[in-house]
């Protein structure tokens, strides 16, 4: 076989990159079309699908987000309004709306995401072990946690555009010096219904437990322990939310599915043999590219701590 034309799909590729990555580089020109400027190889197709699987059960973004996969452009459009119905008396003309307009393009970079994680060489080269299976969680866990961290406090800069970016992130729904029931209900109701119904909270575990403290003027708790949510609508927990200080943003409401997503490349990975050999390791640099931005700001409202 030609092997300029041996793909990730390949049976091929999927046998040379395993081996690549216990050392062994006899068949490395197989890999010629997975191989990137930084030295990584592209996992095989089938992995790369499996791989995307168990990250989106993993991070808690990327199941309530959107997501994209775009390598080519530098834009994406996104609506900026909702699409519209009328009543059309009987005989009168139907009114096209162009709608152009209402499409802003929003600029996508390519944030590179890098993580190493270190297996022992005894397992690696064991005949029954499952390297796919556990170089595939190991990493998951990696990127997942550092995707959500840059996705709540990301700067737009170096990193994807954070829900609490002073520029580009959600707005400010309602301002208090400490956390009160209306407080919270004012940032409830800060945020249009049409993204209400879909609607979420998310905290951290400080200011929840705060907040299941909290009790209206009739002696009832804010929190509804039953089903832990807040006026009806799912807590999430994210330890990359702040706590509730002067200056801070703990508290965030409204629906997620405006945060988009956008994965610039398939994920490539990287065997590093000698740099852990001294420890009878061998360690493995994954790469991803992504951007990440709230493409309708007034979907999701914060709450800011004055001070």
């Amino acid at each position: 076989m030609n092997i300029n034309l041996i793909t990730t799909h390949d049976p091929e590729y999927d046998k040379a990159f395993w081996n690549a990555m216990k050392g062994n580089t006899a068949s490395a020109d197989v890999l010629r079309s997975g191989k990137t400027p930084m030295g990584t190889i592209k996992l095989p197709s089938y992995t790369a699908s499996k791989f995307s699987e168990a990250l989106a059960k993993e991070s808690l973004f990327r199941k309530i987000s959107t997501v994209l996969y775009n390598q080519g452009d530098h834009k994406f459009w996104a609506r900026d309004c909702d699409d519209t119905a009328s009543f059309v008396p009987e005989g009168a003309a139907i009114p096209i709306y162009d709608g152009m307009e209402d499409f802003t393009p929003y600029d996508i970079y390519s944030h590179k995401l890098a993580a190493v994680i270190r297996m022992d060489e005894d397992f690696v080269f064991s005949p029954g072990y499952n390297l796919e299976k556990h170089m595939t969680t190991h990493l998951v866990k990696a990127f997942s946690r550092a995707e959500e961290k840059a996705f709540i406090t990301g700067n737009g800069i170096t990193e994807p555009v954070g829900i609490l970016a002073d520029n580009g992130g959600a707005k400010v729904g309602a301002n208090a010096s400490v956390l009160t029931y209306d407080d919270v209900m004012a940032l409830y109701f800060s945020v249009k219904p049409e993204y209400r119904k879909n609607g979420k909270w998310l905290m951290n575990d400080e200011t929840a437990f705060a907040l299941r403290r909290i009790k209206d003027a009739d002696g009832n708790y804010i929190w509804n322990h039953s089903n832990d949510t807040i006026l009806g609508k799912e807590v999430l927990i994210s330890e990359y939310m702040p706590n509730a200080t002067a200056g801070a943003s703990p508290v965030a409401f409204g629906d997620f599915s405006y945060y988009t997503i956008v994965d610039r490349d398939h994920t490539s990975v990287k065997a590093l043999r000698e740099k852990f050999a001294i420890n009878s390791q061998i360690g493995y640099l994954g790469i991803e590219f992504l951007d990440g931005k709230l493409v309708r700001p007034e979907a999701v409202k914060v709450l800011k701590i004055e001070g």
